[in-house]
């Protein structure tokens, strides 16, 4: 049996390589974009089954991207959970209003991502 595909969005290394180990250890294969250029083409290359993606970008809006993922057909119904600081309120409203499925703290994340993993992937 294949193993089911995530896809890991982030600028910073951590806690994007924690994520992805995460997800390894959880038994998934997954597919790392550093770079806002390549996250919309490596989803719709890939069509992972979920999309992992920290929406504080020092350069850029991912929230656009989220609205951008939420009018494409194709992949429209993949799940995203964001992350960002917990004191980040407004981008994390952003996310949120763009389509992302779950927006998490960057802490919450890291400690409960089987849960919130889970989460995403009963809501679709």
């Amino acid at each position: 049996m294949t193993k089911p595909l995530a896809l890991v969005f982030y600028e910073n290394l951590l806690p994007g390589s924690q994520l992805v180990n995460r997800l390894h250890d959880l038994g998934y294969r997954v597919v790392t974009v550093t770079s806002r250029a390549d996250l919309l083409p490596a989803v719709e290359r890939e069509m992972p089954m979920v999309i992992v993606a920290d929406i504080a970008l020092r350069d850029g809006d991912i929230c656009g991207d989220i609205a951008g993922l939420r009018q494409n057909p194709a992949v429209q119904h993949i799940p995203v959970i964001g992350f960002t600081s917990t004191r980040n309120f407004k981008l994390q409203e952003a996310a949120r209003a763009a389509g992302a499925t779950l927006v998490a703290s960057d802490s919450a994340i890291l400690d409960q991502f089987p849960q919130l993993l889970d989460q995403a992937l009963e809501i679709i």
